[in-house]
């Protein structure tokens, strides 16, 4: 673990050596309030359903308008922070294959794990209630496929936010382990609202995840898990 910053002898507000988790982990916070309040789907009926719609189908367009949000505020935004503002490339946060050998095999296991958790909440009234998130992935074939695609989106906003930007971003300052705590806290804290099993179960998803993204050195299986987890959930859901 490194070791923690010495207080500031120049007066600073903010250590030189504590900078970037502080800016980390704010963003973050602000990041994470931002979507919570302005990218969710509630937002969009109220205040965009009437003058923005793609294809005459407000439910797709609130699903889209969701996704894009999660991968801009949760993905995008910290990516941009990464390399305007830390100068540093993005596969030093996990945007990269990583170790492969190591990835598949934890795909592998994991993957399946996923899809029995999934058809096991699809007979939960409530994971009824609030999945598929896009409700249009239920009108056919055409739009589950375009479903999927948007998804994978979100899931990529998703994981650079948190197992990328938070973990990786903070390893130097408070160690391997302590980073992952603090990816797992943020991330289970958005899934307020959510079933209590889904949120509960964020916290073991944010350890097991943090875990692979820091022993594989990639977002990869964590991305593509994750993906399995909400995909298949909406699949058994859909053919119910």
């Amino acid at each position: 673990m490194t070791r923690r910053p010495e207080p500031s002898s120049t007066g600073e507000l903010i250590p030189s050596v504590g900078r970037k988790a502080t800016i980390v982990l704010v963003g973050t916070a602000i990041l994470g309030i931002l979507f919570f309040y302005f990218g969710s789907q509630p937002f969009y009926f109220r205040h965009l359903a009437s003058s923005f719609v793609l294809g005459r189908d407000p439910a797709y367009t609130a699903g889209i308008f969701s996704f894009g949000a999660a991968f801009v505020l949760l993905g995008l935004i910290p990516a941009l922070i990464v390399k305007l503002v830390f100068q540093e490339p993005l596969s030093a946060y996990g945007v990269r294959p990583g170790d492969l050998s190591f990835g598949w095999k934890a795909f592998a296991v994991v993957a399946p794990v996923m899809v029995l958790l999934s058809l096991s909440a699809s007979r939960m009234p409530e994971f009824l209630a609030v999945y598929p998130l896009n409700r249009a992935a239920s009108d056919g074939p055409l739009p589950f496929a375009g479903h999927a695609l948007a998804y994978l989106v979100f899931y990529a906003g998703w994981e650079f936010g948190f197992r990328g930007f938070v973990q990786f971003g903070l390893r130097e300052e408070i160690g391997d382990w302590n980073a992952i705590l603090v990816q797992t806290a943020l991330s289970a804290a958005l899934h307020v609202g959510k079933p209590f099993g889904e949120t509960l179960g964020a916290v073991l998803g944010g350890l097991v995840w943090g875990v692979i993204a820091f022993r594989s050195r990639s977002l990869l299986v964590p991305l593509l898990t994750h993906w399995v987890l909400g995909l298949s959930l909406d699949l058994f859901i859909v053919c119910r």
